[in-house]
């Protein structure tokens, strides 16, 4: 793996890690199913976009 790829896979490990960690720390008094539903949205978006520019370069 080059440099630049150790960069995103860990970015995108980083991403998995806060999805676990953050509704249930900084969500636990939501009580509404949507608050770790959008965190979840925004982290799955950030992962794609991380995955593009992962394999832009892959031939």
């Amino acid at each position: 793996m080059k440099a630049n790829e150790w960069k995103w896979a860990l970015s995108i490990l980083f991403i998995i890690l806060l999805a676990y960690i953050l509704p249930y720390t900084l969500l636990t008094d939501v009580a509404k199913w949507y608050g770790s539903f959008l965190i979840w949205l925004l982290l799955a978006i950030l992962v794609i976009g991380i995955n593009y520019f992962l394999t832009k370069d892959w031939k």
